[in-house]
């Protein structure tokens, strides 16, 4: 790190200390007992009228606030809305959030994601984003495959916070953001007075004839437990894109659950212990062997993602100094793969019959401290964070059984340290200041050329503001630093002696960990009662920049028959841009907003970086019929064109459009039963993306049904 960063990062790490510090001391002076919790108030809209996109509760920046109070850029997708996008993958969900793209492929091996230009489907950028599913780190990445392997079904609610603002909680190195996925609960099914509930649904999809099947039953067994099983299982064919053609290797099956128990107990059993077991397992033959490209052979695969979790929550509402939570959880995330066949110039059976794993433990424990006085509140989060994580690959019917050098194995553990303050002053000001401190070591499998055990630290400092001038504007700013540390595919992938290396590649062990410097700016406009009784106009609007730093690239040193290491540090970026996210409710008519346009460039070549989203507007326009619970409406998505991106070619820009229908009837003797028609891509428009490796999808007709029983 240069002498202007280690500047800027012992001045932003001392100001967040100080603040906090500071804060703290004068919360304790006027410290109150905490009054009996309640829900939280989603701002002054959701008392005058509907709640709207930004005015849903964001629970993963800290203390649990409304997204247009938050002082970063953040989008929750709610159930409704999951619901509505009838997804297919995580990334259908996410298609209308500003500054967020889902790259690869529509592939369900082959999805990975950008958020702000930062994430490359062709290049190990998975952990440049923060992927948790209920607390949990969800890390993969293999050449040319996607990052996450999961069916949107599983799933409640979606955050996306972005920037690197939000490594305080969720560890270092997120220079993009942060993705969290909540999964649904018992509570969410049963009704008052009712004990159990079954829920079933079924999907259609006509572009691929994609199905699915989906049953849930929720049960409260007495008033502390409660217990929530839910099975699902899904299947394509290849899609088509707008021209008519197949979408080689997008065919696919999976099967996906939830067992999830729920036990409250304590004064107003307010006490919260989870546990749950959550699998997915997709399976499929002759599959695109490049999952985010097309013309590298294909190979069949069986991918299976399982997550267990245990979490207690003691929110103490007598005790303003106890607001504990505790995660204890294993991730582990497999690949087998097998009859690779048809890789240009490269013997199938070096690839056949190969394994990838990654396995991870984690615990996590954080509690807040809460001060209040007459004029103001302060909430003082202190947290640890400990994992352990094995990197497996192991070729076992190949030219070469055993270790794979460009996929190496190897061990990881990080310890971290965090602490982020919340002070608001009259429910004006809003200040946050934020340290984490990581520690990480690793440890390469045997037998790495020039491999050894390495050690590191890294800092991450921020400071926020919000300054709210009155129920209808506001203003709010940060600076945050993070520092990424290189993983372990790029700190001992090697490769022996060939054409384009004539003395092979050895362990990069002495590679400098990537940081940024991010600064942010925005106002948030809000309007009630408009037009009509009860109306909401919310507006958020934030600008960026953030320079990037000893970014790691694979060695362009090819001339040395001597050998040299597969990563150096070598680039240096800036990426800067504007999000505005805005949304609009009535009784009868809704409206949704989300823009974005971002800039990057390689500060060395003054080339334009290949991994910058082109810029692109989505719209949405509809309405109720309220006394028959029917939702319509259209949804646009366009896309300028684009210099650079995946390919490095020139990509031509778009629009799509969609067109949408739901029928939830208010009458009881229809009660639980719901209906959701869609077309997308109505016109049949043949476009890609410009961070996709494949064309996207042609028209597909959506259709599912869901009944819902209690008693």
């Amino acid at each position: 790190m240069g002498l202007v960063a280690r500047n800027i990062t012992a001045l932003l790490g001392g100001a967040a200390m100080t603040m906090m510090i500071g804060t703290h001391v004068a919360g304790a002076q006027q410290a109150e007992q905490k009054t009996e919790t309640s829900e939280p108030v989603q701002g002054e809209a959701a008392k005058k009228g509907r709640v709207t996109l930004l005015q849903r509760l964001v629970v993963g920046a800290g203390v649990d606030k409304i997204a247009i109070d938050t002082p970063q850029a953040v989008t929750v997708i709610d159930q409704e809305q999951i619901d509505q996008d009838q997804p297919q993958t995580i990334g259908d969900t996410l298609r209308d959030v500003p500054g967020v793209t889902a790259i690869g492929s529509d592939r369900v091996f082959g999805e990975a994601f950008n958020i702000r230009g930062i994430g490359a489907a062709a290049a190990a950028d998975e952990s440049k984003i923060i992927i948790n599913v209920d607390g949990t780190p969800k890390f993969y990445e293999q050449y040319r495959m996607g990052s996450f392997f999961s069916d949107p079904e599983l799933y409640k609610q979606v955050e996306v916070l972005r920037g690197p603002a939000s490594s305080t909680l969720y560890g270092s190195g997120a220079l993009g953001g942060v993705i969290n996925l909540t999964t649904k609960d018992a509570a969410d099914f049963l009704a008052d007075g009712q004990n159990n509930a079954v829920r079933v649904k079924s999907a259609y999809d006509s572009n691929g004839t994609g199905l699915l099947g989906s049953t849930i039953y929720a049960t409260r067994i007495n008033e502390n437990f409660e217990f929530l099983g839910m099975g699902n299982y899904r299947q394509s064919n290849d899609f088509t894109d707008g021209n008519g053609d197949d979408i080689s290797g997008s065919e696919f099956e999976s099967w996906s659950g939830l067992a999830k128990g729920t036990y409250r107990f304590g004064d107003g059993n307010e006490q919260t212990i989870r546990l749950s077991y959550q699998r997915w397992q997709g399976d499929t033959d002759d599959q695109e062997y490049s999952q985010t490209d097309s013309g590298f052979g294909t190979v069949d695969r069986k991918v299976t993602d399982q997550t267990v979790v245990f979490a207690y929550e003691n929110p103490a509402s007598d005790n303003p100094w106890l607001d504990l939570k505790f995660n204890l959880s294993y991730s582990d995330t497999s690949n087998k793969q097998s009859n690779a066949s048809g890789l240009p110039g490269v013997p199938s059976p070096l690839f056949d019959d190969s394994d990838y794993a990654y396995k991870t433990l984690q615990a996590r424990l954080e509690n807040t401290f809460e001060y209040k006085g007459d004029n103001f509140e302060n909430f003082l989060t202190l947290g640890t964070q400990i994992s352990h994580q094995d990197r497996e690959a192991e070729s076992i019917a190949g030219l070469s059984p055993g270790a794979i050098l460009f996929h190496p194995e190897g061990t990881e553990t990080k310890y971290g340290l965090y602490a982020q303050n919340e002070f608001i002053w009259r429910e004006k000001l809003t200040l946050i200041p934020g340290i984490r401190f990581d520690y990480r070591e690793t440890s390469p499998a045997d037998g790495i050329r020039g491999a050894d055990d390495e050690s590191d630290d890294a800092i991450s400092p921020k400071l926020a503001a919000l300054y709210k001038f009155n129920d209808t504007f506001s203003v709010f700013g940060s600076v945050a630093h993070t520092e990424r540390f290189p993983t372990i595919d790029e700190l001992y992938s090697t490769s022996v002696p060939g054409r384009t290396y004539p003395g092979g590649r050895i362990a990069s062990i002495d590679l400098e960990k990537e940081t940024s410097n991010n600064y942010e700016v925005g106002f948030a406009v809000s309007g009630y009662d408009l037009a009509r009784a009860g109306d909401t106009l919310q507006l958020k609007t934030t600008g960026f920049y953030n320079q990037l730093r000893n970014l790691i690239t694979t060695n362009p040193d090819n001339r040395n028959r001597l050998p040299v290491t597969y990563y150096v540090n070598i680039n240096e970026a800036k990426i800067y841009g504007i999000e505005v996210e805005g949304s609009y409710d009535a009784e009868v008519f809704f409206a949704r907003a989300a823009y974005s346009y971002i800039k990057g460039e390689d500060e060395e070549t003054g080339e334009p970086l290949t991994s910058i989203p082109a810029q692109n507007l989505a719209l949405t326009l509809g309405g109720r019929v309220v006394d028959y619970g029917v939702e319509y409406g259209w949804r646009g998505r366009f896309a300028a064109s684009a210099d650079t991106g995946f390919t490095g070619e020139p990509t031509p820009g778009y629009g799509v459009h969609d067109i949408f229908a739901s029928w939830k009837p208010t009458d009881e003797k229809y009660a639980g039963f719901e209906a959701r028609f869609a077309v997308e891509n109505l016109f049949d428009k043949f476009y890609r993306n410009n961070l996709a490796g494949t064309d996207a999808k042609g028209r597909t007709f959506k259709l599912t049904l869901a009944k819902q029983f209690g008693w």
